[in-house]
This record gives C-alpha cells, structure tokens and sequence, in this order.
C-alpha cells in the first residue's frame, strides 16, 4: 500500500485565497484614495498658511506684497532680493504642491491666493482661496473658491458654538 501525502496547496484553495484578497482590496482601496486626498487637502491648507506668513515677511521687509509665486521663492543664484525672497520652497514657488495648483496674484494693495486640485476627485475636491486678510476659504467642487466662499472650518465653528 502507497501512503500518499499531499503537500501544498490545491487549486481550489488558492483560488479562494486570491478571492479572499481581492475582496478586501476593493473594500479598502476606496478609503485608502479618500485619506490620501484628505491628506492632500490638508497639505494644501498648510502651503496656504505658509503663503500668507511669507506675504507678511515679504511685505515687511520690501514694503509691499509679492506680486508673484517666483517672488517668494529661493533666488536662482545669488543673494536673497525682492525678485526671489527665499521665503517659500522652490515646488511651491512652482506653483505645484501635493497635488495642488497654486497661484497668487498681487495688487496694489493685497495679494489673492488659490488652489485647486490638479486632478479633481483624485487629487483634491474643493478649492481654497485666501488674500491678505488671511482667511481661508472653500468650495465643494471644481469651481474655485472666491472671497465670498465659505470660510474653513465655519461649519465646524457653528456647531461647536453654544452661546446661541
């Protein structure tokens, strides 16, 4: 009489492994994609605030406000001056940070910032918008967001306010 003994794994078994695999991939890479444009998001409120602090740098020390991204930036050679400030990372001074497109645009008297998603849905989906009275604002969709957009975190500020 032969004693066989199987070693490993069947076809069958294997194939419910990888069925079992799968399943929980597609489960999970939904929430994965959304923390990672969650984290981008959050980043781009973060290179916001960098900007505002740099256009209150820049505007001390030059006595007006960038009118560029290139004018916070770190100088192409040579020392710190008005046209490159060093006062921003150089992808920032690019205009593109995590997924977002950033733009600023100075005036006479302020400056305007936006950012938007450079892929919407995937990388991004709501703009921001902030200028010199560095209030930060939103909007849910591809429009971007304006100074009559609502303000980050207001809604979270409503609820939270008990003095009504």
């Amino acid at each position: 009489m032969r004693n066989r003994r199987q070693r490993g794994f069947s076809l069958i078994e294997l194939l419910i492994v990888i069925a079992i695999i799968l399943i929980i991939v597609t489960v999970a890479l939904p929430k994965l994609n959304k923390a990672r444009m969650y984290a981008q998001e959050t980043a781009a409120l973060k290179a916001i605030q960098t900007l505002n602090t740099a256009q209150v740098q820049y505007n001390s020390q030059f006595g007006r406000f960038a009118q560029s991204l290139t004018e916070l930036g770190p100088p192409a050679s040579g020392t710190d001056n008005a046209s490159a400030a060093n006062l921003i990372s150089s992808d920032l001074a690019a205009g593109l940070k995590q997924g977002y497109n950033f733009t600023l645009t100075g005036t006479p008297t302020g400056y305007t910032i936006s950012a938007v998603p450079s892929v919407f849905g995937s990388t991004g989906s709501r703009t921001f918008f902030s200028d010199q009275s560095l209030a930060i604002r939103e909007n849910y969709g591809q429009e971007p967001a304006t100074a009559n957009s609502k303000e980050v975190g207001a809604a979270a500020a409503k609820a939270g306010d008990t003095t009504k």
